[in-house]
């Protein structure tokens, strides 16, 4: 499951792509809307993912130290 922490990276990497493509076009007659809108994708993906993985961790974190505890009392 490490891959996951992995590949929020992927998502930022194609937002910085795209938004190097639509800054590249712009001046075109079709403006790259769509590698705006792609870019706009990958940032949101990759602070999305970044939050959630950080509230797991910080779950999961809680749930041992709560299984600790109990095992500790359980011992005395």
């Amino acid at each position: 499951m490490n891959y996951l922490n992995f590949t929020k990276y992927i998502y930022l990497l194609v937002g910085i792509v795209m938004t190097g493509d639509a800054i590249y076009n712009w001046n075109n007659p079709e403006k790259p809307w769509l590698s705006v809108l792609i870019a706009a994708m990958g940032f949101f993906t990759f602070f999305f993912r970044s939050r959630f993985a950080k509230k797991f961790e910080n779950r999961r974190n809680q749930a041992t130290t709560a299984n600790q505890d109990s095992v500790e009392n359980q011992n005395k």
